[in-house]
């Protein structure tokens, strides 16, 4: 457009000047030729638009915009309109207490009242999409800031609005994915009436007030307390038992050796061990007096 202004200037130029100075009008026919190669090629330039890949065009002309969208790569278009790209990609929004880790600087995180009045606080990330063919609506209707206008106010007042249904360790542990679930279906909802599509919603982390957080360890402490005595108990009664099996088999044994063992067999055993003693040794029985007569081999 630039270019096509200057074109005009010099068309315009040299033709005053000619009239002007009659020591310029030869050159008058040269700088009127320049002026008009000037508005050729800024009609060519301006006329002709290149989209980024990734993104889209929507074009604008004295306030109008038009309903056609301009895809990536090269458009012809009237060297008139203003065109207005936006960015289809997966774009994401996040609003952290952490200082500088959210796109607003400083502390972003979303401060909410749990069902049990307390204050919880949410960090977010919001992961969305501009659906290409709405946004002439969105340039019409929103504008090119959507991020501030509907990203931003609609995710922290939905978080609001839902958070006060769960109580604030629910919130923290058993409810959360219910949670997370809940508010995606709402602000899915609310952008898609406005041309956005959200892909995911990240609930990163929930920060409880620290007298709850005390509460919640001094319960886990004496769980695992609990537990771990448990587990001891249960140990010793499987020593005592183990003890108790031990103590009857060795009262059944002597039972059994007090009354079932003859004089033969006790021989028998202790001849036994005598002969696996690693010692070596001479048995000699001796029929008459029924006893061996042990003499020592070494």
């Amino acid at each position: 457009m630039i270019l096509i202004s200057i074109g005009i200037v010099i068309f315009i130029a040299s033709i005053v000047v000619a009239n002007v100075s009659p020591a310029v009008k030869p050159y008058a026919g040269k700088i009127r030729i320049a002026g008009i190669v000037a508005i050729i090629l800024g009609a060519i330039t301006t006329g002709i638009k290149q989209i980024e890949p990734g993104e889209i065009g929507v074009q604008k002309l004295f306030g109008k915009v038009d309903d056609r969208i301009l895809e990536s790569g090269l458009n012809v278009v009237n060297p008139l309109v203003q065109v207005v790209t936006f960015n289809i990609r997966t774009q994401n929004y996040t609003m952290s207490g952490v200082h500088d880790e959210g796109n607003q600087a400083g502390d972003d995180a979303i401060r909410v009242l749990s069902a049990d009045g307390l204050e919880v606080v949410i960090d977010l990330t919001v992961l969305y999409r501009v659906v290409p063919n709405q946004a002439p609506r969105i340039l019409q209707q929103i504008g090119t800031d959507y991020i501030n206008t509907i990203v931003r106010p609609i995710c922290r007042t939905k978080i609001r609005d839902n958070a006060v249904y769960y109580d604030a360790v629910a919130l923290y542990s058993t409810k959360r994915d219910e949670f997370q679930n809940r508010i995606f279906k709402t602000i899915e909802s609310d952008f898609q009436k406005r041309g956005l599509m959200l892909e995911q919603l990240l609930v990163r982390n929930i920060t409880l007030p620290q007298s709850v957080k005390q509460t919640i360890e001094s319960k886990i402490n004496a769980e695992q307390e609990a537990q771990k005595m448990t587990f001891v108990l249960q140990k010793e009664h499987q020593e005592a038992e183990r003890k108790r099996v031990e103590a009857q088999g060795i009262a059944d044994y002597q039972r059994i050796l007090s009354t079932g063992l003859s004089d033969k067999q006790l021989q028998y055993e202790m001849i036994k061990a005598i002969a696996t003693s690693p010692n070596a040794k001479l048995i000699i029985m001796d029929s008459k007096k029924g006893s061996p007569i042990i003499v020592d081999g070494k």
